[in-house]
Parts: structure tokens; sequence; C-alpha cells
């Protein structure tokens, strides 16, 4: 065996990890955009699956899915959070959530829905993200909004919570 078998093969073996990454979009009134996927139960934030394989970062995924799923592709922020999240049936997830920015009153009327996963789209209050976006979304979502409002750096989260010093 070469070395470069005995490297694919070591590689293969390395437990796996999931990446998603969405943005945190605004109106002026620091209301919350969200989505409803067709595909689940709940809301969510515009975003998706980081298309590792295909060499794409985060940031380039929150950007890419925010065009596809609701036709706004402006810049990312900075990033807000860093989510370390277990689900059943799946292995875990490493969640990115970037500042959206505030959109317009025209980047609102103009926000078209990717008919083959979205229902609709609301703007939320801050106070009741967690109403809306279920378990660690919703928690990290606070998190990331607190961040972002105190200007305080990016929070690591697992589960959506703060994790306690080690």
């Amino acid at each position: 065996m070469t070395t470069t078998d005995d490297y694919a093969t070591y590689i293969a073996s390395l437990p796996r990890v999931l990446a998603g990454a969405a943005a945190l979009y605004r109106d002026d009134q620091g209301r919350v955009l969200l989505v409803e996927p067709n595909y689940r139960e709940g809301w969510a934030l515009p975003g998706g699956t980081v298309e590792s394989d295909r060499g794409e970062s985060p940031r380039t995924a929150a950007r890419r899915e925010s065009a596809e799923e609701i036709g706004i592709d402006v810049p990312l922020g900075r990033l807000l959070a860093v989510d370390w999240s277990l689900g059943p049936g799946r292995p875990p997830l490493v969640a990115y959530l970037y500042d959206g920015g505030v959109l317009d009153a025209g980047q609102l009327a103009s926000i078209t829905l990717q008919e083959d996963e979205l229902l609709s789209w609301k703007l939320v209050e801050p106070a009741e993200l967690t109403a809306h976006l279920h378990g660690s979304l919703g928690l990290r979502t606070q998190e990331a909004y607190r961040a972002l409002e105190s200007g305080e750096a990016a929070v690591e989260l697992e589960n959506g919570r703060r994790p306690t010093p080690a």
C-alpha cells in the first residue's frame, strides 16, 4: 500500500461532522427574518448546508443559500455565533451564523422564495425567536442577536447555549 492509500484510509476512518451556515437578517425595527420550510415543521433562518466537498466555506454557503432561498444576495457581516449541535439520527452539526444586515423596505419587498423548499417568510420580534425556532436553533439565534446588539465578539455555543468553562 502506498502512502497515498494509507492517508486515504486514515481520512475515511475519521469521525464525520455536518456543517451548516445561515444569515440573521433584520428590518429597520430590529425584527428577524424567518422562513418556513416545506420539508419540516417550524421556521428557520435563510441558510443551509455547507457544501464542503466542493470547497465551499461557511460564509460562502450562507450567502449562496440566502440568494437561492430568498433572492437576497448581499455581502454578509461578521460571524455572530458558532454552535456545536447534537441531534438524533445525524452526526453533530457545526452551525455558523452571520450578520446579514438590515434589509430596507425595497429589499424586503423583493424577497422571492425558493418554491421547492419554502412556503413563506415573516419578520419576528427578537423576544419571540424561541417560540418560532425550535430547539438549539432558537437559542443560537437569540445568542447571536445578543452578540450583535452588544457588539460582543462571536459566541461559542453548544446546543444553543454558552458552554461552561472547562
